[in-house]
């Protein structure tokens, strides 16, 4: 834990820490002698506690696993001879704590974990090694309940209670949950942090590196600093608020009354996202201050002396914990990650879609590619099968691999022949797995190529069958009462006689080197009705645009051929529509057949 920060609402530091007249560690020589211990030697949990653990506790955390204390014990001894390696020291800037953040990541990238090392380039001491994050990649990636801890120590000492302590039950908690991989409802991501001793420095730059989108998205942060002091108390941080419920409902079903973190207000890494606006708690066990007579008579050990007596001092080494205290923290910890984020019942399995870049731009003649990236969103990984549509002629869309396991890329290639049409064209690319998702892909092929006479609209005399129409494609077959242009079959929008409105839409892509494009279409009208008032229209859009609205007044007694100019639409990807819409009595029908779209 960090000794002061520098303000606190323009009030500094010291003259908050004089206020609340918190005195300084007793020095080593004035240590209880090794007789009268305060606490059960470093690997002695008392049967009571442990027995604790097995029932009342265990029902009420919702089956989360009792965490191996002797497992994080060993973590600790790990980070002891690490700073015994370094000059006695894990001091961010050193090499003592680039090797723990070595430790630490290898043992989570085994795991499973996403771990990413974040260099802080602003406001952390000269030197000062990276945060080290790491993210279970599973839950609702909306959803993320993060757990952290500073895994630098102070220049005169290893640091194992402060924080080794707080570092090494999140890893063993990592791991367990990687271990047990229950079905998650939310995604739980941890963090180390840097230069914590000396402001803050690593977790205000993480905070201060997230997006608004993304600090939204954590919906707790959890902070664990110094839980094992050998003389300390059960504290917790922001003790009454939503976020430390499931905190203190596991230490009150051990019977521990835990009580307010005053001491550590404002002086560990959950202030940089307090202030962040994000909610916020965490256990802590004590520093300098010292120990009540109630509290003593409460928790034991020795009042009137220092929570942890080798509070930022070379002292503080494997030596300086207390077991008991680790594992009722420990445990806690995973109680509150498995009631935040864990769920009794496995959610779908479900996935991302997303392509990098989303656009691209290529000459007649060349290929350009993308990534296409997938992630596993909620349940688990899944097999994704890739493909495109929407290319037009001249365009073949290829992935490499074709299927990936979610979580994994494909390289998508979009290759162009030399007479490939100038112009802009919106591809969708589908990932289907158990579920499918689309993401969009723009192609630009550049130049202002020349025209070729061809004809657009697919299924155009609806012969076969209704693809790709869409709509109210009912509308399309060989109706009884009408009859076709050519062909058997037609679309026959309205005539029911009552309020109603029929839809026929197609998406085609106009060729950006073409001067003319001319829509034509057949069309019979019929009415019943009996004067010369427009009570039933039919309607051409391109688009929200309407093109022409033709009526009831317009009824005869066969098809007649009529055409649009669509040039203006060159080098655009266009949805034409067919609307009929009628009143409340009286029918008109609308006969199309045999449509065309013809550049040239």
């Amino acid at each position: 834990m960090v000794f002061r920060r520098l303000a606190v609402a323009g009030v500094s530091l010291a003259a908050t820490l004089q206020a609340a007249v918190l005195p300084l560690a007793p020095t080593a020589a004035a240590a209880p002698q090794a007789a009268q211990p305060l606490h059960p030697p470093l690997r002695a949990i008392s049967a009571v506690d442990r027995a604790a653990h097995h029932t009342t506790a265990r029902t009420r955390a919702a089956e989360a696993p009792d965490i191996d204390v002797a497992k994080v014990q060993a973590h600790l001894t790990e980070l002891n001879a690490i700073a015994a390696r370094n000059g006695g020291t894990r001091k961010s800037s050193g090499q003592g704590y680039r090797d723990s953040v070595a430790y630490a990541k290898a043992k989570l990238q085994a795991a499973g974990y996403t771990v990413t090392e974040q260099p802080c380039t602003s406001g952390c001491a000269t030197g000062a090694g990276p945060n080290l994050i790491a993210e279970w990649p599973q839950g609702d990636a909306g959803k993320v309940y993060m757990f952290g801890s500073h895994l630098d120590s102070v220049g005169a000492g290893p640091g194992i209670n402060d924080n080794g302590s707080g570092s090494a039950a999140l890893l063993e908690t990592a791991l367990t949950l990687a271990q047990q991989h229950p079905a998650m409802a939310a995604r739980v991501r941890f963090g180390w942090w840097t230069d914590e001793e000396q402001g803050l420095n690593g977790s205000d730059f993480y905070v201060g590196s997230l997006s608004s989108a993304e600090r939204s998205k954590i919906k707790a942060y959890y902070n664990f600093d110094m839980i094992a002091s050998l003389n300390g108390g059960y504290f917790i941080n922001h003790l009454t608020s939503a976020a430390a419920q499931p905190m203190k409902a596991y230490w009150d079903s051990l019977g521990l009354q835990p009580e307010e973190n005053t001491e550590g207000a404002g002086r560990s890494d959950d202030y940089s996202f307090e202030q962040a606006g994000i909610p916020t708690s965490g256990y802590a066990m004590g520093a300098s201050a010292r120990k009540t007579s109630a509290q003593a008579a409460k928790w034991g050990g020795t009042a009137n002396r220092a929570y942890d007596s080798c509070y930022h001092q070379s002292c503080d080494t494997t030596s300086n914990i207390n077991a008991t205290g680790l594992d009722r923290s420990v445990d806690g910890i995973a109680a509150t990650l498995w009631k935040v984020a864990v769920t009794d019942t496995a959610p779908a399995n479900d996935f991302s879609l997303t392509a990098g870049p989303a656009a691209g731009s290529v000459d007649p003649g060349a290929s350009t590619t993308s990534t296409i990236s997938t992630a596993t969103t909620s349940g688990s990984a899944q097999t994704v099968t890739l493909s495109a549509s929407g290319a037009p002629a001249g365009v073949t869309v290829s992935f490499s691999p074709a299927s990936v396991t979610s979580g994994g890329s494909s390289t998508m290639t979009l290759a162009t022949t030399s007479g490939a049409a100038p112009g802009t064209y919106p591809l969708t690319v589908t990932g289907t797995g158990s579920v499918t998702h689309t993401t969009p892909y723009t192609l630009t092929i550049k130049g202002a190529g020349g025209c070729t006479a061809q004809q657009l609209l697919a299924n155009g005399g609806f012969e076969n069958g209704t693809t790709p129409w869409t709509g109210d494609t009912g509308a399309i077959g060989a109706h009884a009462g009408q009859s076709a242009h050519s062909g058997s079959r037609f679309a026959w929008l309205g005539g029911y006689g009552s309020s109603a409105t029929d839809t026929l839409s197609q998406s085609v892509t106009v060729p950006a080197g073409c001067s003319k494009a001319t829509l034509t279409y057949w069309l019979h009208i019929d009415t019943d009705e009996t004067d010369r008032t427009a009570y039933d229209t039919f309607k051409v859009m391109v688009g929200s645009t309407t093109l022409t609205t033709l009526s009831n007044t317009d009824a005869s007694s066969g098809y007649t051929q009529r055409s649009l100019d669509l040039s203006r639409y060159a080098g655009q990807r266009i949805t034409l529509t067919f609307t009929a819409t009628e009143d409340s009595s009286l029918q008109s029908s609308f006969v199309v057949d045999d449509a065309t779209l013809q550049t040239g």
